[in-house]
């Protein structure tokens, strides 16, 4: 008949071997998971900023389609200065609508590249 041995010796002296064996093994698991989390991120932004680029594209040949050849090529740029025009137009009337007291809340403009890493 083999001796006993008492299960907490068995675990004495496996623990210290599992220690050894086991912490790179989880600390390689762990980074691995990081790296493949953090690949994963950039390739979602990614894909984000493509499909947002696409957007725009359609976008601006939806609105070129809209606009008849012969007029678009008669005023370049003419959009542009309309909405130039437009904005200090705009600033004066709420400036004016304000009273005395009230202080001037400023505007959020949020951009494409906001959460996009460096």
């Amino acid at each position: 008949m083999p001796p006993v041995v008492p299960p907490f010796l068995v675990g004495l002296i496996a623990a210290p071997l599992a220690k050894r064996l086991l912490k790179p093994l989880m600390r390689g698991v762990v980074r691995t998971s990081v790296g493949l989390v953090l690949e994963v991120k950039k390739a979602t932004l990614e894909a984000g900023e493509n499909i947002h680029d696409l957007a725009a594209e359609v976008a601006a040949e939806v609105v070129a389609a809209q606009i008849p050849a012969g007029e678009a090529e008669a005023r370049p740029g003419d959009g542009q200065r309309a909405a130039e025009s437009s904005a200090p137009k705009m600033e004066k009337d709420e400036a004016a609508g304000r009273a005395d007291g009230e202080a001037r809340t400023p505007k959020i403009r949020t951009t494409a590249g906001a959460g996009k890493p460096r």
